[in-house]
């Protein structure tokens, strides 16, 4: 299936020079497609590197811009992507000067101007921005934008329908977990023990994360579980630091390194899509989201979303909601 792996690469190119939505996102440690876990990779900035790395306190706030950019802010710089030098914050945002207590890009479908916003929270005030210029009316109190929300937050991130029951956005402060609900405006307070104490929150390819410092665990939207293994280190995960990464151990494995890289030249085994709209790309053991260019495309291994399955998908196909693997029986 060489034929299909051209046509993959070459729509991945064309997506990053004409994407869907707003903007455009470079195939660099910068863009939308970063280059975390890609298995070529830009050279790192020894001291740029060494600053990142050797953060211990975590970030102030994580969100994705509308292009899917992952921006991390400390202070008063933001660093853009999973690698790449610190940039003042006020050269992005000029209205607004660091730190940061919480940042989130907004899913708000019924409010067209509002949607895909990034929006900035400091003290209790809040500015919101589309297409990286502030929207009139900003800033203004987060009272008068989320009622019941209060200021002086810790962490924010936005949770999409059907991954939640409605497009709300979830509010960190202290032990202190409030559900907003964009449609009605109504607030619930959630009893999460796991997931409290947030210095930092967001949502990357449809899975939601709460840092704690430099530590970070993965949650339920809805139901504030933590699955096994958590805490984690993000400088393992979220940045590329020398010698670390849950995938540098596949860096000196070829045959996982190419698997991983979208455009390697290694043939996929299957495409499909489900009847939710995501493609999928499988090829050894691994699948890539090929929709989901705003976040950033990465390789996961099958039994990360399909527990218990691992080897090659010999084909796949999606039927009445279902969405059916197909292996060779050993």
């Amino acid at each position: 299936m060489r034929s299909p792996l051209g046509a993959l690469c070459l729509s991945w190119a064309l997506a990053l020079a004409h994407p869907l939505g707003h903007g455009s996102s470079k195939f660099n440690g910068t863009g939308g497609s970063s280059w975390h876990h890609s298995a070529s990779q830009p050279p790192l900035n020894d001291t740029e590197t060494a600053r990142r790395c050797a953060n211990e306190e975590g970030f102030d706030a994580i969100t994705l811009d509308e292009r899917g950019n992952m921006l991390f802010f400390k202070g008063d710089v933001v660093w853009k992507g999973f690698s790449g030098p610190a940039e003042p914050l006020n050269a992005s945002w000029p209205q607004i000067q660091g730190p940061l207590d919480a940042a989130l890009r907004i899913h708000h479908l019924d409010q067209p101007a509002a949607h895909d916003n990034v929006y900035f929270f400091q003290g209790q005030w809040v500015w919101a921005y589309a297409q990286g210029k502030l929207r009139p009316g900003f800033p203004r109190r987060i009272e008068e934008e989320f009622r019941g929300v209060p200021g002086h937050l810790d962490a924010a991130v936005e949770c999409h329908p059907k991954e939640c029951a409605a497009a709300t956005v979830l509010f960190f402060k202290g032990p202190l977990v409030l559900s907003y609900d964009l449609a009605t405006g109504m607030v619930k307070q959630r009893s999460w023990s796991a997931v409290a104490n947030c210095s930092s929150a967001v949502r990357w390819l449809e899975r939601y994360y709460c840092f704690q410092g430099i530590q970070f665990l993965r949650f339920d939207p809805v139901t504030g579980e933590v699955p096994p293994k958590y805490p984690r280190d993000a400088r393992d995960y979220f940045m590329r630091c020398p010698g670390r990464g849950h995938g540098h151990e596949a860096q000196a494995n070829a045959t996982l390194r190419a698997a991983m890289d979208p455009c390697s030249g290694e043939p996929f085994q299957a495409f499909s899509s489900d009847d939710s709209g995501r493609i999928y790309a499988f090829r050894g053991g691994q699948y890539l989201r090929v929709d989901s260019w705003r976040d950033g495309w990465h390789a996961w291994p099958l039994s990360h979303t399909w527990k218990g399955l691992e080897g090659d998908v010999d084909a796949a196909f999606s039927w009445e909601d279902k969405f059916y693997l197909i292996q060779e029986t050993p």
